[in-house]
């Protein structure tokens, strides 16, 4: 049996449910013309024998005696046997319920159970059954004193003919049906192929046009032709796209305005922050020499404290614009690894509270800059959420190809909820504590480079406890290459 299951593609499953269906009416419409003809050929046999043997009995039973002997049955079933022709019958007749009488030694072969019924029938009876592997007809036929003026007892006349030359109809007849059956079949493939072409023209246009859409082209509709469902489906499908593109132009309208509108306020803070860090540099001054009132000098710190912090927002939300517009770019050169490392934590006192294990003399063609502010905002991640005690290891694995840095602590670790959102903007480790000394954009800023040189930038907690921070980079990159992909990104 085809199995619809096993057939890849939807032109192949309709091609297969049109064969299959053809194949069914064709099968059934042989079986229906089959048993109809069979039945036809059979009975028309049947009625032509009782119709031809009523009459030979007719113009016969009236020169039967009324109380006839067994030589005047045996006569009479020898005229009737002489009378089948090409009928082939032959006769036996019984005579008050007494034994057959047949022109021959051997009554022909006749069913019991038409006898059994012919006994005490008043009509003509006829049963079809087989005989030395073959069909036969067999009828009986009473003769009543209605049909003899002389008012004789009835007469049973019983009637056994072959079935052979009616069964190699009905085989002729089983053939050809057979035999129409498979043409029909297989020429049903060629209006399933049509049909199938037909259908599925529609359906592959909308998956070209959903492929393009997936791709970026939202501009992208499909022709509708018909009234059909399909038509139907497209429409459905052109009113989807025209919502989405709109949607997709007003959400990149937002999108470019809320940029511009942080970038433009971060450059206009700029100028103003600067000049406050340089009055309150001054002022700090002053307060340590202790030339100003004890509440002045905690005030002036406080001051101090935000402006540092809000200069730092302003930075980073600078540098973040930067990577939407695709302005940011890298300055490569050959740098030993383990020298940069060592210069970003001494630059930031951090050379006392962090392990380095690298191996000496690896040298990696990277982003100088770049690399220092993925380093400082990892180590410095580690040294605020992992507590004043916590130890922090940088660990560098070197490959053929590619460089590994781990940033790991002994800390607490990252919340499971937070894990997967830990790169995100604005994202913070405490989000309890609505005032933190970091933005929120450091470690967003930090995967903006990684991936800006190339590689990739992953967070995990150990099992044993802490966060585990890995950088991945690129050993050897090119500056075409840089800028390419760095374009490609913020498209």
């Amino acid at each position: 049996m085809i199995r619809l299951a096993r057939a890849r593609g939807l032109r192949a499953q309709l091609v297969l449910v049109f064969l299959l269906v053809s194949t069914v009416s064709a099968l059934t419409a042989a079986a229906i013309t089959y048993r109809q003809g069979h039945a036809a050929i059979v009975e028309r046999a049947q009625a032509d024998v009782l119709q031809e043997l009523r009459a030979h009995l007719t113009s016969r039973t009236p020169d039967l005696p009324a109380d006839p002997a067994e030589a005047d049955l045996r006569k009479l079933a020898r005229q009737l046997d002489l009378a089948a022709g090409t009928r082939g019958w032959h006769t036996a007749l019984s005579y008050r319920g007494g034994p057959l009488i047949a022109a021959g030694k051997q009554p022909p072969p006749l069913p019991a159970q038409l006898r059994d019924q012919a006994a005490s029938a008043r009509t003509a009876l006829a049963q079809r059954f087989h005989h030395a592997q073959a069909p036969w007809l067999a009828v009986s036929l009473p003769v009543t004193a209605a049909a003899r003026p002389h008012g004789s007892p009835p007469l049973v006349v019983y009637a056994s003919l072959s079935l052979a030359s009616q069964q190699q109809d009905v085989d002729s007849l089983a053939a050809a049906a057979r035999a129409g059956a498979l043409p029909v079949a297989l020429a049903s493939i060629v209006p399933a192929l049509l049909a199938a072409r037909r259908l599925l023209r529609p359906v592959r246009r909308l998956r070209t046009a959903a492929e393009q859409m997936a791709a970026g082209s939202l501009d992208t509709r499909v022709s509708v032709t018909g009234d059909d469902e399909l038509a139907d489906l497209g429409r459905t499908f052109n009113t989807m796209a025209a919502t989405l593109q709109a949607d997709a132009a007003a959400l990149r309208d937002m999108e470019a305005r809320a940029r511009r509108f942080a970038a433009d306020v971060s450059h206009e803070l700029r100028t103003p922050l600067a000049a406050m860090s340089a009055v309150t540099g001054v002022l700090d001054a002053d307060a340590a020499s202790g030339r100003l009132a004890p509440l002045t000098a905690e005030a002036l710190q406080l001051v101090s404290d935000e402006t540092r912090k809000l200069t730092r927002l302003v930075e980073d939300l600078i540098e973040v614009s930067r990577f939407d517009a695709g302005a940011a770019v890298l300055n490569l050169d050959e740098v030993d690894l383990g020298e940069l490392i060592a210069k970003t934590l001494d630059l930031r006192h951090w050379h006392d509270r962090v392990r380095t294990d690298t191996p000496p003399g690896l040298r990696a063609r990277l982003d100088p800059r770049r690399v220092d502010v993925i380093l400082a905002n990892l180590v410095g991640n580690a040294l605020r959420h992992g507590g004043p005690a916590v130890s922090v290891r940088i660990q560098v694995r070197a490959g053929a190809d590619r460089i590994a840095v781990t940033v790991s602590d002994d800390g607490p670790g990252i919340p499971a909820d937070l894990l997967p959102h830990v790169f995100d903007r604005f994202t913070k480790g405490d989000a309890a504590r609505t005032r933190t000394e970091g933005s929120g954009l450091g470690l967003a800023i930090a995967a903006e480079n990684a991936r800006l040189h190339g590689g990739t930038l992953t967070a995990a907690n150990a099992p044993g406890g802490g966060a585990i921070l890995t950088l991945t980079l690129p050993r050897h990159r090119a500056v075409a290459q840089a800028g390419s992909e760095s374009s490609s990104k913020t498209k």
